[in-house]
C-alpha cells in the first residue's frame, strides 16, 4: 500500500487540461510535465503553477488528458487523474499537456479531443461517466488514438472499440476498508449518505456495511448502528444538510458520504453539530479535520497501470484493457486508505495492512452486488434503509 499512498499524496494537495489545435477558438490551458514532488504542500504549488501557464497551438503533445467538469485543482478526478499523467509523462521522457472544454457539454469535449490529436497526442485520458457519449464519437473518428477512460463503464460506453481502455474500480472493497477501520476506532453510531444509487455508490455503501458488520463482529460490539440513504442526488442541497444535521443531532459520530459535491453538505453538518466525515474517491483530509479517512481509488495509478500497458505495446492497449472494461482493487493497488493521513486513534497501520493484504491474496472477499433491493446480510449490526 505504500506505492499507493505515494502516488496519492503526490496528487492530493496537486489537482479531473494543453495547448489548443489551431481548430479551437477556445483558449486552453497548457501544463508542462513536472518532476514528481516529494510532499503535498509541494505538489499543489507545482499545480498551480502549471496550470497558469499557456502555450502556443501546436505544440507538441504526447499524452493529452481532458478535463472534466471544473478546474485542474479541483482535489478530485482532475487533480488526481492529471498528477497521474504528469508523473507517467515524466517517468519516461514524453510530453503531457491538458485540455479543458469550453463548456458541459459532448461537443466541447470532442473539440478538445479534436485539439490534443492535431497536437500530436498518441492516448487521450478522460475521468468520470459524462464523457461517454463524446467518446463514443471520438474512438471512431480517430481508430489510430488510444483513449483511456477512468470511471467509466460499459453501462456508460456499451461497445468500447479496441483503441478504448475502460477502467472501473472494486469501490466495494475501500468502502469496507473504511468500514472496518471505522469500526474498530470505536465509532458504533455511523451513517452512510449516497448521492444517486448508480452501481459504484451502491458498492461503496454495502462494502462500508460489510465491513462495519465483520468489524464488530470481531470486536464483539452489538451495538453498532448504521443510518443509510440515498439523496437522489450528486448536487450540494440544503435539504441534504438538513438530513445530516438531524442524524449528528440524534447522535451519529461520522458519515461516509459518497457521490459528488454532497460531501460539502455532509461536511457543513459535521462542522456545526461536531461530527465527523468519511471522504471517498479521493483523500480529503485537506477538507477539514473533522474528516477521519477517505475510500479512495488510485486514479494516478491505475493511469500508470494503464498507460504502462499502452506503451510497452507500441502504443496500443493490450488485449487485458482494449475494448473492454476493467475492473482495479487492492491487488491492482488501486482502492484503499490513506492511512499517512487519516484520523484515527486506535486502529492501527498494522490491522489495515492485515486487512488490506487479505483483499490482496483473496482471502477476503466483499460481495460487490449493486442491487438495492438486496442488502447485505448482518447479524450483528443495525442497519436503517430510508427512504
Amino acid at each position: 500500500m505504500k506505492k499507493l499512498l505515494s502516488l496519492v499524496l503526490v496528487a492530493a494537495m496537486t489537482v479531473s487540461l494543453a495547448a489548443c489545435g489551431s481548430s479551437s477558438s477556445t483558449t486552453t490551458e497548457t501544463a508542462q510535465t513536472t518532476e514528481s514532488t516529494e510532499t503535498a504542500a509541494e505538489t499543489t504549488e507545482t499545480a498551480t503553477e502549471t496550470a497558469e501557464a499557456v502555450t502556443e497551438s501546436g505544440s507538441t503533445t504526447d499524452i493529452a488528458f481532458v478535463t472534466d467538469v471544473g478546474n485542474i485543482d479541483d482535489q478530485s478526478f482532475n487533480q488526481y487523474t492529471w498528477a497521474g499523467v504528469q508523473d507517467f509523462a515524466s517517468a519516461n521522457g514524453l510530453v503531457a499537456n491538458y485540455y479543458k472544454p469550453s463548456e458541459d457539454s459532448d461537443a466541447a469535449r470532442v473539440e478538445q479531443m479534436d485539439n490534443a490529436i492535431a497536437d500530436g497526442a498518441k492516448v487521450i485520458v478522460m475521468a468520470g461517466y459524462l464523457f461517454a457519449a463524446a467518446l463514443e464519437e471520438a474512438q471512431a473518428k480517430y481508430p489510430e488514438v488510444q483513449f483511456l477512460a477512468l470511471d467509466v463503464s460499459t453501462g456508460d460506453l456499451a461497445d468500447p472499440a479496441s483503441n478504448t481502455a475502460l477502467i472501473t474500480y472494486q469501490e466495494e472493497q475501500a468502502g469496507y476498508l473504511a468500514g472496518y477501520a471505522a469500526v474498530t476506532d470505536g465509532y458504533k453510531e455511523l451513517g452512510f449518505l449516497g448521492g444517486m444509487a448508480v452501481p459504484a455508490v451502491i458498492r461503496y455503501g454495502y462494502g462500508f456495511v460489510q465491513g462495519a458488520e465483520q468489524a464488530a463482529k470481531d470486536n464483539g460490539f452489538t451495538d453498532v448502528n448504521i443510518k443509510y440513504w440515498y439523496s437522489g442526488s450528486f448536487v450540494a442541497t440544503d435539504d441534504i444538510k438538513a438530513k445530516m444535521d438531524s442524524w449528528y443531532s440524534e447522535g451519529t459520530e461520522v458519515v461516509f458520504a459518497c457521490g459528488g459535491s454532497i460531501c460539502n453538505s455532509c461536511l457543513a453538518a459535521a462542522q456545526a453539530n461536531n461530527g465527523k466525515m468519511i471522504g471517498v474517491d479521493v483523500d480529503q483530509s485537506s477538507f477539514d479535520p473533522c474528516v477521519v479517512t477517505s475510500a479512495m481509488k488510485a486514479l494516478a495509478n491505475s493511469v500508470n497501470v494503464a498507460l504502462t500497458d499502452c506503451m510497452s505495446n507500441n502504443w496500443t492497449f493490450s488485449a487485458e484493457f482494449a475494448g473492454k472494461e476493467t475492473t482495479l482493487g487492492a491487488a491492482d493497488d488501486c482502492v484503499g486508505l490513506p492511512m499517512e493521513t487519516s484520523q484515527f486513534t486506535t486502529f492501527t497501520q498494522e490491522q489495515y495492512d492485515t486487512l488490506f493484504n487479505s483483499l490482496v491474496d483473496g482471502s477476503l472477499v466483499v460481495d460487490n452486488s449493486f442491487d438495492t433491493a438486496v442488502t447485505p446480510a448482518v447479524e450483528n449490526i443495525t442497519v436503517d434503509y430510508q427512504e
